[in-house]
């Protein structure tokens, strides 16, 4: 059977000191998949654009700044996520540099400065984890990462890095 995954960007924004990143506390549509969790900013990919123009678009779009410096930290293959069981292939992003000043919320919630040390205490899904520890470390290699999920749980991580 083909594989034909959504895919999806995902960014973690750094202050300028580096200590903090920006989520968004997704706590604003009581249908959201991602209901209660704090994840990074980002989103699907339109058929027309690049992952690069793409993740820039969602950041503009949820939290109102621009992009100035950003790096691909790896990417990920989850599949049977979420309550519709689909297939996703993430693309991962560390931005160090924006323009602007973020938005308070947006729809899918509050957006909060959290120090990167804290993020493990927050609620989010289970899976991330495992890989935000490669997404904050200083391998500049890239991972790739496998992680299946079943019944909204991850079942299994492993992870490569080129």
């Amino acid at each position: 059977m083909p594989y034909c995954p959504i895919v999806g960007t995902l960014a973690y924004i750094l202050s300028p000191d580096k200590r903090q990143v920006l989520l968004v506390h997704r706590n604003a549509r009581d249908d959201d998949t991602h209901l209660g969790k704090y994840n990074g900013l980002g989103g699907k990919l339109e058929s027309n654009e690049d992952i690069i123009s793409g993740i820039k678009r969602e950041i503009k779009e949820e939290a109102g700044i621009e992009v100035e410096s950003i790096s691909l930290r790896g990417t990920i293959n989850w599949t049977g996520f979420g309550k519709n069981n689909e297939d996703w292939l993430g693309f991962i992003f560390l931005v160090d540099s924006f323009s602007g000043t973020p938005t308070k919320n947006n729809e899918e919630g509050d957006l909060e400065w959290v120090d990167i040390n804290k993020m493990n205490e927050l609620p989010m899904w289970e899976g991330d984890k495992h890989f935000l520890p490669l997404v904050f470390d200083d391998d500049q290699r890239l991972f790739h990462g496998y992680m299946p999920y079943d019944n909204e749980k991850p079942i299994g991580w492993s992870f490569v890095r080129t």
